[in-house]
């Protein structure tokens, strides 16, 4: 600390860092970055108290002949946005257009159903940034060696 100025050490040892998983720290803090950001933007402001400032699940299911998980999306909507958290088909049913299905369903789900006008999703180069294209998304940012040796790409699309 020789090269250090005192009254910044002395600023230092005013706090307990710590590095622990706190679920209930974890949500005061999402309330305090909430209550800032809303504070700082009018957009949010504008959302709070409106059933457009909660994130709402969407879920799409199929299901083969004998009842088994043949494909689903996982994701949510929020404000005029679909979020595609998870998109999987089985081995056994790619190729046959069920991704395209559950997609299709969600995108129009979220734009009938919840006013969304955007979509989003995040993949890998080894999986589905392809399909996505040909689905009408764009690359809107690209992240190398995210984990190191892939690349993750995020997409969007308006939802016509």
């Amino acid at each position: 600390m020789q090269n250090c100025p005192a009254d910044a050490f002395m600023v230092w040892r005013m706090f307990r860092i710590e590095a622990e998983v706190d679920k209930a720290r974890r949500d005061l803090l999402r309330s305090r970055l909430r209550d800032t950001n809303t504070a700082a933007s009018p957009v949010l402001r504008a959302l709070r108290g409106t059933p457009g400032e909660r994130e709402l699940p969407l879920h799409v299911w199929a299901s083969d002949e004998a009842g088994r998980l043949a494909g689903g999306l996982v994701g949510h909507t929020w404000t005029t946005w679909l979020h595609v958290t998870y998109l999987w088909v089985d081995d056994r049913h790619r190729g046959s257009g069920l991704g395209s299905r559950l997609l299709t369903t969600a995108e129009r789900l979220a734009r009938d159903e919840r006013d969304c006008r955007s979509a989003r999703v995040e993949t890998w180069d080894f999986q589905a940034p392809g399909f996505y294209r040909k689905k009408g998304y764009e690359v809107v940012c690209v992240i190398p060696d995210y984990p190191p040796g892939i690349t993750e790409y995020t997409l969007t699309k308006t939802l016509n």
